[in-house]
């Protein structure tokens, strides 16, 4: 009868639950919530749930989606508010839309990434990212279940930048450390901002940090902290990643043939 369409998070230490955990605490959260769930036919049934490119594990996110499938409409906040209430703190249900149309898969078309380089100063960072970007291509390897793949990290990047973590004050000797000298440096911290295209195979953050090191030697001294910022659709003139929901928040205020707003077609829809 109705779908519906949720943004998650993945914050602090849950970064570390696989999807699979997060399907299993999802999965009860429905239940404790008594959401009233469509589920599959056959012998096993399980409840239409569909998961949309979800970030590795490890990784931080604050734009995980899924989509559910009910058989009594509900109201998406308040049913956000229900599921919110019944996983841990750091998964938690940030947005909801009544789904229309169904190719929200196909929506999501770029991913934007922070990444935090404890031990790298802003100016080394600079120096490997102008590398990296001036490549043509840049080969990583990465194992795969298939054995070790080569494939091209830099096609996929379509803007990368660098910023210098809030409150940071580089210590004298940083200050006058060249350009390529190798070794952590104490008290600093560089920040990349990634915005990649979605492909196939699909280019991940621990990529383009294979990548740095390949066009540049750059090799944080402290794996990077990494956090998915936004996914969706891809604005090719400014390279930004848009909000993927705003087609379904549109069709809800479109008007009908007799004049009215589809909204007043669904009683209680705050999507």
């Amino acid at each position: 009868m109705q779908r519906v369409r949720l943004r998650y998070t993945k914050r602090g230490r849950l970064r570390f639950t696989s999807h699979r955990d997060f399907q299993r605490a999802f999965e009860r959260a429905l239940r404790r919530a008594e959401v009233p769930m469509a589920y599959s036919a056959g012998f096993t049934p399980h409840p239409k749930v569909s998961y949309a490119n979800a970030a590795p594990t490890g990784t931080g996110s604050e734009a995980e989606y899924l989509e559910i499938a009910l058989v009594q409409r509900r109201d998406p906040e308040q049913l956000r508010a229900q599921l919110d209430a019944c996983l841990p703190d750091g998964l938690d249900v940030v947005d909801a839309v009544e789904a229309h149309g169904s190719d929200f898969s196909d929506r999501l078309e770029a991913s934007e990434w922070e990444l935090r380089l404890d031990g790298v100063s802003p100016r080394r960072a600079r120096d490997a990212v102008g590398a990296f970007l001036a490549a043509e291509s840049v080969e990583v390897e990465r194992q795969t279940k298939k054995g070790i793949r080569t494939f091209d990290a830099r096609a996929a990047v379509l803007t990368l930048t660098v910023a210098e973590a809030p409150g940071q004050h580089p210590s004298p000797a940083a200050a006058h450390r060249s350009p390529g000298a190798d070794g952590p440096e104490e008290g600093a911290c560089a920040i990349l901002r990634l915005v990649v295209r979605h492909v196939t195979p699909a280019v991940r953050p621990d990529d383009v940090l294979s990548g740095l090191r390949a066009a540049a030697d750059l090799a944080p001294p402290v794996p990077a902290a990494v956090t998915r910022l936004a996914q969706g659709p891809l604005d090719e003139e400014t390279g930004t990643v848009t909000d993927p929901f705003a087609p379904d928040r549109a069709a809800v205020l479109e008007p009908t043939g007799s004049g009215v707003s589809s909204a007043a077609t669904v009683p209680g829809d705050t999507a």
